[in-house]
């Protein structure tokens, strides 16, 4: 019998995530992609480590989630990420035609939504709100800490 998981489930791994980008002086963002009720890609924002503004936790899930299958394209996927997408992530995201984003913590200045869910491929479902006080939490403890 096939346990079917929830969006907290899966938020809850995202957030593991999160806190080990915390641990490593990250901004604490996660991010997990999930196809057919399974993790297949878990990341986390590596900017510092890389060196490179562009290793957000989004942008290193959907490309481990592509070598995972062997494919560009993830429409049967879901992306559970910590916080909300910003411009970057959300065109590399329709890109991949990611089937659904879900996203705990919202981003009033720098996410995606600001602009809409137009920057998306049509076809992707978006959610929100799912933790968002533990995603939140984290982010608030950090930048209270660095500022």
């Amino acid at each position: 019998m096939l346990t079917v998981f929830s969006d907290n489930h899966f938020m809850k791994q995202a957030l593991r995530e999160a806190e080990a980008a915390y641990s490593a002086g990250e901004i604490p963002v996660g991010a997990v992609v999930v196809c057919q009720n399974r993790i297949i890609a878990r990341a986390h924002n590596q900017t510092e480590l890389l060196n490179d503004v562009t290793a957000h936790a989004e942008m290193l899930a959907v490309t481990a989630a592509s070598n995972t299958l062997g494919s560009k394209y993830l429409e049967e996927c879901t992306l559970y990420v910590t916080l909300e997408p910003c411009l970057m992530c959300a065109g590399a995201l329709s890109w991949a035609q990611m089937g659904r984003v879900v996203y705990g913590a919202s981003d009033g200045k720098r996410g995606f939504m600001c602009y809409g869910k137009e920057l998306l491929h049509p076809k992707t479902k978006v959610e929100f709100g799912v933790m968002t006080d533990e995603c939140s939490a984290l982010l608030n403890r950090f930048f209270s800490e660095h500022r």
